[in-house]
């Protein structure tokens, strides 16, 4: 049989029963858009989660009090975790390859001004806090370097706080009052919006030394390093251990690069994407039993026009192709308009939830529609062989 033969006669079968085709191609569009819709939603978390960690850059290290580790101490031991200080974020900054160290600590505290009052977010930190999360200063200047111990009552406003509190007066060289003191705003933040469901604008910045006695602690949350980035990570982070281990006696910090956590973060949402294209695969099953189901009904319809073809002398080969081909070609077009279908769904969510973050991936997509095809062809194999297998006078007799 020639190529165009076999094209046209594959069109013609499918055309002839056309709702037949429409509703058998149907199954396998749904599962083809149940895979693009939730690969979407996977891949467009995965890519909002990565974009919230780097906007604060990947050479930067987290350096906590207590070691997370699995010992054999009785529950009697006394704990001889040591605080983590001001001093040993000023000692870290003379580590190998780092160009800054930046001593964190963080709470919540009420400030007032002239009558008016809100509950904020407060961050304790260095005149380094700003460059090692790459915040910028709309107006003044962020904290100035005092020293850290007997620094001076100044304040700098994140975007919304600076708003609800002074309108459209200019807040620079204005007196507040954080957390019952009076301090003097000296900058303004540009606006940096929310960071996992964090509201940065509605933040105040204190010098770190104020911020203890704020909140009455002795250690900080933790220190930010930033480190050069070009630098050997496990360097780093070993020259990092060995200063505080020298001032502490004991390797009682833990030490989180950045960099290690976006590979677990990336690890753990490419598996959930995957996990979620495997349950929309789910879907492309019952779609391949529609087409096995259609084709087995379809070799018993036509039976007298398999002898017919195999009387002007179609082989038994021919016979095996055009049936698989019919699979396929139903299998292929209901991959494509499930394809379309997912990518208009995609889009339609990503207009009507702008907070949900959507991205379609292409890979997918094609591993998708050739995932489809391939169950179309193994669904019509056992009807294409069982059509094969007639016999010419027995089909001819069958009408």
């Amino acid at each position: 049989m020639r190529y165009a033969d076999f094209v046209s006669f594959i069109y013609i079968s499918l055309r002839t029963q056309r709702l037949r085709t429409a509703l058998t191609a149907l199954g396998i569009a749904v599962g083809i858009a149940a895979v693009i819709m939730l690969t979407s939603i996977g891949e467009g978390l995965h890519r909002f989660v990565i974009a919230e960690f780097t906007q604060f850059g990947t050479n930067i290290i987290s350096v906590t009090p207590g070691r997370i580790q699995t010992h054999g101490a009785s529950l009697g031991a006394v704990n001889t975790v040591r605080p983590l200080t001001v001093d040993d974020a000023l000692a870290l900054r003379h580590a190998p390859y780092v160009e800054l160290s930046d001593p964190v600590v963080q709470g919540n505290a009420e400030v007032v001004y002239e009558g008016k009052s809100r509950r904020v977010t407060l961050y304790g930190g260095s005149p380094d806090f700003a460059a090692a999360l790459r915040m910028r200063v709309a107006s003044g200047e962020f904290l100035p370097r005092d020293d850290p111990h007997g620094a001076r009552a100044l304040v700098v406003l994140g975007s919304k706080v600076a708003r609800e509190l002074f309108g459209s007066a200019n807040p620079l060289g204005g007196r507040i009052r954080v957390g019952g003191e009076r301090y003097r705003v000296v900058g303004v933040m540009q606006s940096k919006g929310q960071v996992l469901g964090f509201d940065l604008d509605d933040t105040v910045f204190i010098p770190v030394g104020r911020a203890l006695e704020m909140f009455n602690r002795e250690s900080l949350q933790e220190i930010h390093v930033v480190y050069e980035p070009t630098a050997p990570l496990a360097e780093v982070e070993e020259g990092i251990k060995r200063i505080l281990i020298a001032r502490h006696g004991a390797e009682d910090i833990t030490v989180t690069p950045q960099q290690k956590m976006l590979e677990v973060f990336g690890t753990v949402l490419n598996a959930i994407t995957f996990a979620v294209a495997a349950i929309g695969g789910i879907s492309l099953l019952v779609g391949g039993v529609g087409i096995l189901t259609i084709l087995t009904i379809a070799v018993a319809e036509r039976t007298s026009e398999i002898g017919l073809l195999r009387a002007v002398g179609a082989t038994r080969r021919g016979i095996l192709l055009l049936f698989l081909g019919e699979a396929a070609l139903l299998a292929a077009l209901g991959g494509t308009a499930g394809l379309l279908m997912g990518w208009g769904m995609s889009l339609a969510l990503g207009v009507a939830l702008p907070a949900l973050p959507v991205h379609t991936p292409w890979l997918y997509a094609v591993l998708a529609e050739l995932v489809a095809v391939g169950v179309g062809l193994a669904a019509g194999v056992l009807p294409a062989r069982r059509a094969a297998q007639l016999d010419p006078l027995e089909a001819l007799r069958s009408e």
